[in-house]
């Protein structure tokens, strides 16, 4: 038996395929295009092509995340925090908080001993911090997206960018730019703003106790260090593909279902 978990952002969408024993044996990560239902059927199929199946060979689908309610096959949908919780969980049972930056928003999420979210705290209004964020400020940096984060690291002075809005972020950015302050400086006062935003999200559902990273934005090796310095004495897990967390919760979450109802 197998069990595939869809989660379809904003800005990408991901595919996880597992067995009864919990085991991942494939996934997918694609770019929503503007048509989420074909991004979404096509991101299954790569996924069930990969193990050499098809959707008939498929137990039980779970979608979540942004599009989840606009998929072109017959799932079951559920929240993206549900998701992210369970997916933290079962890749780091001891975690208690979930801090998710994706392409359009941030979540911070208490979990408890069973993967089960008890609060949350997200930033839904507007794009600040997130991977929509970072592609603005890197192309005002002429750099990709995936630069970003190592060029923060080559930082020797301390900058300070004051506002989080996109728009006026990247003013600041282009003004710091013609005063000739070097882009790593600028890079990293981007990702200390953003670890500053995502810490006053955390802090507001009882931040304590052992942190895991999901999303895209987990791959920013220089907002990873940001959030490290920002959380100092604390455990903060980075899966090995955080993109892929929701996805995985949504796969596990399709197993269990398949299971209560065959008590």
């Amino acid at each position: 038996m197998i069990f595939a978990g869809l989660d379809i952002g904003s800005v990408s969408t991901e595919t996880v395929i597992i067995d009864e024993h919990k085991r991942v044996l494939s996934y997918v990560i694609l770019r929503t295009s503007s048509n989420n239902k074909k991004t979404a059927e096509e991101s299954v199929h790569l996924a069930l092509r990969k193990v050499s199946m098809t959707f008939k060979d498929v137990s039980n689908i779970v979608s979540t995340g942004y599009g989840r309610k606009i998929i072109p096959f017959k799932a079951d949908e559920i929240s993206e925090i549900s998701c992210h919780a369970r997916g933290a969980h079962f890749l780091y049972p001891d975690t208690k908080i979930v801090i998710d930056i994706g392409g359009q928003d941030s979540k911070a999420i208490r979990i408890v001993e069973n993967g089960q979210a008890i609060d949350f705290n997200m930033n839904d209004k507007c794009a600040a911090g997130t991977g929509r964020f970072l592609e603005e400020m890197a192309k005002a940096l002429d750099v990709t997206v995936e630069e970003l984060g190592c060029l923060s690291l080559k930082s020797e002075k301390e900058l300070s960018i004051s506002s989080m809005c996109t728009v006026f972020a990247e003013s600041e950015v282009v003004s710091l730019l013609a005063e000739g302050r070097a882009r790593e400086d600028i890079a990293k006062a981007l990702h200390n703003a953003i670890a500053e935003r995502v810490a006053s999200l955390a802090n507001r559902v009882l931040l304590r106790g052992v942190i895991t990273l999901t999303g895209g934005v987990a791959k920013n090796i220089g907002v990873v260090e940001a959030l490290k310095s920002k959380f100092s004495g604390m455990i903060v897990n980075i899966p090995e593909e955080p993109q892929m967390v929701g996805a995985l919760g949504a796969a596990l979450i399709a197993l269990n279902s398949m299971d209560n109802l065959n008590v």
